[in-house]
């Protein structure tokens, strides 16, 4: 029964994130039925799935709704934790009440949480109550291929609202924070003598504060592939509650020595350790898997009326969804589960090690079977791959789960008495010192790789097809030898990059009030324009691809900020052959003028400028944008920058038809796309590179009606992330939008998407 349920409540929890319109209807009309047929187990299975899913709906329906943006709002609520980024604090909030000042708009009382900036805060500690003025928007993010999903983060966290503080009206403190056990634990591990190295870490490995950790930690942790063992998981509960079970059958062999073996309340005491520890942990998601992760092991391992190792597998996994619903779209929660499922499918039916030398090979084979599995999970998770993982972890282990957590354990056993506890401290401190040494030169000998998108599917698939070759039972060691060496160039053959001679792939990525272009063929690789800077210095490019990327040239088509924002993170972290930009423009770089009737060919693709001309004195900022015309075999790409109406008619009889792709001007303004260019082009496919909640009305009603006419098919980087076209190929043109909204299909005809603006 346990499979059937857990199931349910995965449906449950899938289906409430995208239900369809009438499935509660039709599941009401079913559960009646049930009931009326006396099906009590369908009806346990039907009331998982309602369950489930009733709470995804509720978390959606919480979501701050789009007529409270940029609405001055009061907010009460206790905050949950502070982030620090020199003059700004980032704060979650759990939200007690909340009201618009102004009565005639929506309520925004279904709040729960929300996550917002305060700049130059005052002293704000975790668990305090304050009462804020502040200024939300409906959660979101940027979505590009590989990237982290922000929107996605802001979900499974259950972060109905984003947004920042007023300064005026000034935010007031309502209630000081109360002292948990947590807390004054942290506070004690503050007073010590100790390094901030070893205070952070101890923070994180004994009372699952990971926030204490710096971005340092986090970046050799992530490259090392060792982040699993500084989160709270079955690694530091199961030790915990181990240590517990041994030192109680060890009194229980002292104290009842004829009846040890059945001693129940050992087992009963390593329980309420297991629930004790993971409490004192904060039972934050990843502390309440492993508690209930743990306290299943412990019954399995007891052997008293205990299901077996997958009946228990699957009900630890349909309660931690019962008691979390949103911990489905967690990470963490598929490498848990995926990591132990490896582990039954290794150890059963297998014999028990004999000795330390048995112990230890058993150990090897484990985590060297397990590494390609977690590569692919973490691959498919996070688009990295931690190449010294396997090695390190072949030590690191051993060292965190043997010495560094026992040690950080006893130091707080021994808290009374000082002299022991910082004794034990100290000692753990020697180790952190070995274990980062030992992490960081293995990330200088093998450092993070971050594969291109088209690259992570097939690799992921290759690595967990190895693992499951190695860990399924009853094949020759000859056989997965064989079927290893043959996944490999199979699957390396679907990484190929993009070589047919002609063909480009042009991307336009999600940047928000911006633009950021990037175009590539075989052998060649162009930035049009790098991206926004917004005021808390952030630049999207930077999230784009990781340090060290080689761009053959980068053409910024005017400076203003939604443009040349990204330039400094290309000048600092990239390699860049030649920038080219209007003259008399100022980027922050040295750069080559654009200028009409340039013209160059790569990879078979030719590249022509069509504006501006060489005297731009008279001309606007937007005028002087450099206007890139691409042609890859039949298709053909239009990208005009910001410049106006009056200008596209000057450069309008130089553009060669039919034009497959335009990149609308100035983010779809009714400045530009008049029109004469509008009907001259008539371009098959345009995009609107734009924000969400544009506050500038992007892209403009009239524009949007004038390409409709045309019969153009219409995207838009707010509503379908970044977009990826495939031109100059044989077959018809083909493009992938990053997200896939099922209600967004439709418009002129095949996969064209109906845009419509805001207003």
């Amino acid at each position: 029964m346990a499979m059937p349920l857990a199931l349910a409540a995965l449906v449950g929890v899938g289906l409430g994130r995208w239900a369809p319109s009438g499935l509660f209807e039709a599941w009401s009309l079913c559960l009646l039925f049930l009931v009326a047929r006396g099906e009590w187990r369908a009806v346990a299975l039907a009331a998982v799935f309602a369950f489930a899913a009733s709470q995804v709906l509720l978390a959606q329906g919480a979501e701050l709704p789009d007529g409270l943006l940029r609405a001055d709002l009061a907010l009460e609520g206790r905050i949950e934790s502070v982030e620090k980024e020199g003059r700004l604090s980032r704060l979650m909030v759990r939200v007690d009440a909340c009201r618009p000042w102004d009565s005639a708009r929506l309520p925004c009382d279904s709040l729960r949480r929300v996550r917002l900036s305060f700049f130059e805060a005052p002293e704000v500690e975790p668990g305090e109550r304050w009462a804020m003025t502040v200024r939300l928007r409906p959660p979101g993010g940027f979505a590009n291929p590989g990237t982290f999903d922000y929107g996605a983060w802001l979900w499974r966290e259950g972060i109905q609202a984003t947004g920042y503080v007023r300064s005026e009206p000034g935010a007031e403190r309502l209630a000081a924070a109360p002292t948990s056990l947590r807390q004054r634990a942290l506070n004690y591990l503050d007073e010590r003598q100790l390094s901030p190295q070893t205070r952070r870490w101890l923070a994180a490995l004994t009372l699952g504060a990971s926030e204490r950790l710096g971005r340092d930690d986090w970046d050799l942790l992530n490259a090392s592939g060792t982040t699993h063992l500084v989160v709270i998981s079955g690694l530091h509960v199961g030790l915990v509650a181990t240590f517990v079970l041994l030192a109680s059958r060890a009194l229980a062999r002292l104290v009842v020595p004829r009846r040890w073996r059945m001693a129940v309340w050992p087992w009963w005491l390593a329980g309420v350790a297991t629930v004790g520890y993971a409490w004192l942990a904060g039972l934050e998601p990843p502390a309440m898997r492993a508690m209930i992760m743990t306290l299943i092991g412990l019954w399995v391992a007891s052997g008293r009326h205990a299901p077996g190792p997958w009946q228990a597998w699957w009900l630890a996994l349909g309660l931690v969804i019962a008691f979390d619903p949103l911990s489905a779209w967690r990470p963490g929660l598929w490498l848990s589960f995926l990591a132990v499922a490896l582990l039954i499918l290794i150890w059963q039916g297998r014999p028990r090690p004999r000795g330390v030398s048995g112990w230890g090979r058993g150990l090897v084979r484990t985590q060297l079977l397990l590494a390609p599995l977690m590569a692919a999970a973490v691959l498919l998770a996070f688009a990295r791959l931690a190449p010294a993982a396997p090695l390190v972890n072949l030590v690191a282990v051993p060292l965190v789960s043997l010495l560094l957590v026992p040690l950080g354990l006893l130091g707080w056993l021994f808290a009374p008495l000082p002299y022991l506890g910082d004794w034990c401290w100290r000692l753990f401190e020697y180790a952190a010192r070995l274990l980062v040494g030992l992490l960081e030169l293995a990330v200088e000998r093998l450092p993070l790789w971050w594969p291109s998108p088209e690259q992570v599917l097939p690799l992921a698939l290759m690595l967990g097809l190895v693992a499951l070759l190695w860990a399924l039972p009853g094949l020759t060691r000859t056989l997965r030898l064989g079927a290893a060496l043959l996944l490999v160039p199979a699957m390396l053959g679907l990484t190929a990059p993009l070589s047919e001679p002609g063909a480009l792939r042009v991307r336009v990525q999600d940047v928000g009030q911006g633009q950021l272009i990037e175009l590539r063929s075989a052998n060649y690789r162009l930035l049009y324009d790098s991206g926004p800077r917004f005021a808390s210095g952030f630049a999207p490019l930077s999230s784009l691809w990781p340090a060290g990327q080689h761009f053959d040239e980068v053409i910024v088509s005017h400076g203003d900020l939604d443009h040349a924002g990204g330039v400094a993170v290309l000048a600092a972290e990239h390699a860049v052959g030649r920038y080219l930009a209007p003259s008399g423009e100022s980027i922050g770089v040295p750069f080559e003028s654009c200028r009409r009737g340039q013209a160059w060919q790569r990879d078979g693709v030719s590249y022509r400028v069509l504006w501006p001309p060489e005297e731009t004195e008279q001309l606007s900022n937007n005028d002087r944008s450099c206007v890139l015309e691409v042609t890859a075999g039949s298709d053909r790409l239009l990208i005009t920058g910001d410049v106006g109406r009056e200008i596209e008619r000057m450069f309008l009889l130089d553009v060669e038809l039919p034009v497959t792709l335009l990149v609308a001007g100035h983010h779809g303004s009714h400045t530009s796309s008049g029109p004469h260019l509008v009907q001259w082009v008539a371009p098959r496919h345009v995009i609107y590179s734009v924000a969400r909640h544009s506050a500038f009305g992007h892209p403009h009603d009239e524009v949007v009606r004038r390409f409709r006419r045309a019969g153009s098919c219409q995207w838009s980087t707010a509503l379908d992330g970044a977009v990826t076209f495939w031109l100059g190929r044989e077959e018809q043109v083909s493009l992938h939008a990053e997200r896939d909204i099922p209600w967004r299909r439709g418009g002129v005809e095949g996969w064209c998407h109906g845009v419509e603006s805001r207003h």
